[in-house]
Formats: structure tokens, sequence, C-alpha cells
């Protein structure tokens, strides 16, 4: 209440101020400045989305307890610790079924169906199969009550629980179910390849979103099942419309997109994310479009980032308060890992760790602990510099971040609006602290191959 008091307090006298101002004009503009500075930084304070972090970083006196720096691994104990808190939070998870069936939601991003990837992820890792069946019950709840039939991506379209549910059947010896589920996967292509269409490029909503669940579908079942024609082909119309629109508005990279009105950078919407999925299915890609369409749109990139190392959230964006894997620098970290590997430029490694440190500095959320906007999806930057330098350190920052996870609802200033969810709530937490057990090969989920 006193932040309050003392804004109302500030604006009334500035705009006070102002006015005297105006009319005497001899006392210039020098307190005026001084007023909208002030001003400012109680906004900034009160707008501040983050708690400080409160962890010495790697190497400290108790780092040993956590990571071990002989063999690059998580500390066995550490690793039990966290199993502990997994159940504990799955068990939880489970006691409020009725709470997060109740909606009608079957998608991977909110729904059912995102709870269903976790199961799975539990089943296998912790070799469980009793999860595995509850995750294919739920796939196959999903698939035939989802809504929208023709929605196409594989976070918020019956895509989703169609490739996800074809892996988990693949891996259970169901194959034929497999195929069926895959044949429709393939039917929607008609949608996503109508050039004529208001169909987006993003990752949520988009074409970006169709491709990840056909890359999805190739690495997880052999023989691969999509044609390489196919992606080939949703990969020339994601980048011809990129071309078509930066044109169109004259911007200095061959790739640009806009998403209701805005012109997003981020991981879900944005055209950082765009890229990295384009840059995951490289054995399709060209010669041509690998030089002279991705490369230019990430030096693009490089350029329009905050002098923190942040990225915006949109262009003409000029707020440097956005630091989730949705918006900002998360969901731009294992673009620039990727882009490293592939293009071997150092600036782009760089870019990356820049990433981790603002991550580092301002990654746990008041929003809470989910992978869209929170705490375990920041996380997944350090699993990425990890896997991409084996710095140890990287490793260390994970665990951190897990603990604070693991004390789960202490530290959040509201609820979610699906708060079991896999990418805004209990069920992404788990998610990433299932991939922590093993570190060298988590992904996060709907975004890394």
């Amino acid at each position: 209440m006193y932040i309050f008091r003392m804004m109302r307090q500030i604006l009334t006298f500035s705009a006070g101020f102002t006015y005297k101002i105006s009319r005497e004009k001899s006392l210039g503009i020098t307190y005026i400045n001084i007023i909208n500075r002030f001003k400012h930084l109680i906004c900034a304070k009160m707008d501040n989305r983050y708690y400080d972090n409160p962890f010495d970083d790697y190497p400290n006196v108790i780092s040993a307890n956590v990571v071990n720096a002989t063999t690059n691994e998580i500390n066995e104990d550490y690793k039990e610790t966290m199993k502990i808190y997994i159940k504990r939070l799955i068990d939880r998870l489970k006691e409020k079924k009725n709470h997060w069936t109740y909606n009608d939601d079957y998608s991977i991003y909110t729904g059912s169906a995102g709870i269903a990837y976790m199961f799975y992820k539990y089943g296998k890792c912790f070799n469980e199969p009793v999860y595995i069946d509850e995750a294919m019950e739920l796939l196959n709840v999903c698939i035939g009550k989802f809504r929208g039939k023709r929605e196409i991506t594989f976070l918020t379209g019956i895509v989703g629980p169609l490739a996800l549910g074809a892996v988990v059947f693949h891996s259970e010896g169901y194959s034929d179910v497999a195929q069926n589920m895959i044949s429709m996967v393939k039917l929607l292509q008609s949608v996503v390849l109508n050039e004529s269409s208001d169909l987006p490029d993003e990752l949520l909503y988009g074409r970006a979103g169709y491709l990840f669940s056909l890359l999805f579908l190739n690495s997880n079942i052999s023989p691969a099942p999509i044609e390489n024609d196919l992606i080939k082909q949703v990969i020339a119309l994601i980048i011809k419309s990129g071309n078509l629109y930066s044109a169109s508005r004259k911007y200095k990279t061959p790739l640009m997109y806009v998403w209701h009105g805005s012109e997003y950078i981020g991981g879900a919407h944005g055209l950082g994310g765009i890229l990295y999925i384009l840059l995951q299915a490289q054995q399709y890609l060209t010669q041509t479009q690998l030089q002279k369409d991705i490369k230019p749109a990430l030096d693009f990139l490089q350029n329009i980032r905050y002098p923190t190392g942040n990225f915006p959230s949109s262009i003409g964006s000029h707020t440097d308060k956005l630091v989730h894997w949705c918006h900002g620098a998360p969901g731009m970290t294992m673009l620039f890992c990727l882009a490293y590997e592939i293009y071997k430029d150092e600036n782009y490694l760089t870019t990356a760790v820049q990433c981790g440190e603002v991550i580092w500095s301002r990654g746990l959320l008041k929003k809470g602990y989910g992978i869209c906007h929170g705490v375990a999806g920041n996380a997944y930057t350090f699993l990425s510099l990890f896997q991409q330098t084996k710095d140890i350190k990287y490793l260390y920052r994970a665990c951190k971040f897990a603990e604070w996870c693991m004390d789960y609802g202490t530290h959040q200033s509201r609820s979610p609006d699906r708060p079991f969810s896999l990418f805004e709530g209990l069920a992404g937490t788990i998610y990433f602290l299932i991939d922590l057990q093993h570190p060298l090969s988590a992904k996060f989920p709907a975004y890394s191959i």
C-alpha cells in the first residue's frame, strides 16, 4: 500500500509541476526529467517480475554436494533427493486429477495430452509401466474428443496428441494403432500447404508447429514414417512466407513473420522459434536456405538484442523485462547453441552464453515454475549450455533452479490459468525434474527434437 500511495503522490506532484513549468519556461526542463526518471524507477520496481537469485554461483564451498567436477555429473545423493521430490509432486498432481480433466482441454500445451506426455516420460525414465499405460489411456481420450480437428500444431492442435500417441503406441508394440495416427497427421498437410489460407508460420498455432510434429515422428520412430518431400515442402513454404513478408516491410533480414499484428521474436510466436525448428531440420535444408535465408536472419536477431543480452519480445519493443521461454533470452539460448553447432560461428555461442547470464540473474520468475513462462522453462537454458560446452557450471545452475522448483508453491505471485498443465503448471515442472536425471539428453518438450 505504501508503494501505491507513493506513486499517487508522485504522479499528482509531477502533473502539477509540469503545469507550472509550462507557465514558467525560465525554469527549463531539468526538473521534469528528474521527475520522469523517478517515476520510471518506481514503476520498474513495481514491475519486477523476478526474485533476486539467492544462490551462490559455481564454484562454491557446497557445490560438490550438487555436482561432481571429476565425472561432470550430478552428485548421486542430489539425484536421489530430486527423485523423492519428483514422486511427491507427481502424487500431488494425481490427487488433483479432477482439476485437470474437467475443462475439455486436450492439447499438449495446457491440456490432458501434455500431462500424458509427462506420464510417459516418467514411466520410461523410472521403468514404471503403469504410467505409460496411463499416458496411452489419456491420449486415446484426447484424440477422440479433440474439438479442432483441423488445428495443425503439436502444442495446441490435434496433431500433438496424434504425433505423441504414435510414438507412445509404437514404443509399446502397437504399430497398427501408431500407423493410423501417423496417417491422420499426414492428411492435414493439405491445410498446412494451402498458400492462400491465413495460417500463420509460428510454433504454437502455425506451420512451424506442424513441422515440429513431422520431425518428432521421424526422430522417434524407425524407419522414419514421414517422407522427405513433405518435410521439404513445409520448410519451403515457411521460408517463402518469411521472404514475402520481410520484403513487404523492407526489413534487413530475408525472413520475418507476423502473428496477430505483431512481429514477434521469441520461441512461441516469433522468428527465433521458427528458425530453431528450421535448423533442427538441417538434413532437409538446401545450402541456399541455410546460407541465404537462415544465417542472415540469425545475424539480424543478434543485432537487435538489448545491451543486457536479453531479446525484445517483438520488433519495436523497448522494454527489457520478459525473461521467458516464450519471449526473451531462454528460447534464444537453444537457437544460438544450435546455430553455433551448425555454422561454427563463435559469435553465436557468445550470444547463447550471454543469454545464460541474463537467466541466472533474472530467471527465478514470480509467475511460477512452469515451462512456458516459469523457472523450469528457464532452467532448460543451462542444460542447453551444458550440452554444448560441457562446462559443469551450467549443470550446477540447472540444479539450483531445480532446487527452487522442488520447493513448489513457495515462490509464486499468482496461480496460472492451467496450474497442472505441461506448459503452464505442475506437469511441466515435473517433466523438467525428470529430464534433469539425464542432463546430456534432456530436451525442451515440443521445442527440441
